[in-house]
């Protein structure tokens, strides 16, 4: 059971990565063309937003089950553990948090202009932070 929820974790964290990285460069082209926010721009940011909250979901589970999670908390001198025990998951979280924060800040603004650099900004760093704490040796294997 553990390696298929592993297995979707980290099949699904491509599908929300892609998702994410599409709606942060919509963002950023939005802003600097100074284009009008369309309802598909919405569409994008909120894509992102149910992939990267389905990717946390996805986490939680294999993060409780996994020998190398919630088990493993109390071996901070082994950096491999540290990061999928502890790292991993609190950026992670951040991030995603950060990205929410975005979405919800985007609905109370009015102009174009606003909600792009609400979503280049929350839905930027939120990418960085993932992107800090990918274990990344695992991503191509």
């Amino acid at each position: 059971m553990y390696e298929i929820i592993q297995k979707l974790h980290s099949w699904w964290a491509y599908v929300a990565f892609l998702l994410l990285v599409i709606a942060v460069v919509n963002s950023l082209i939005g802003l600097f063309s100074k284009k009008e926010f369309t309802p598909n721009d919405k569409k994008i940011a909120l894509f992102a937003l149910a992939a990267i909250h389905t990717q946390l979901l996805i986490g939680v589970i294999v993060y409780f089950v996994s020998p190398l999670g919630f088990a493993s908390l109390g071996q901070m001198k082994d950096a491999a553990l540290r990061l999928t025990s502890l790292e991993h998951p609190l950026m992670n979280l951040i991030g995603i948090t950060l990205i929410t924060i975005g979405w919800m800040k985007h609905k109370k603004l009015t102009t174009s202009k606003s909600k792009f650099k609400t979503f280049s900004i929350y839905y930027g760093l939120g990418l960085v932070l993932i992107l800090s704490k990918i274990p990344w040796e695992s991503w191509f294997n």
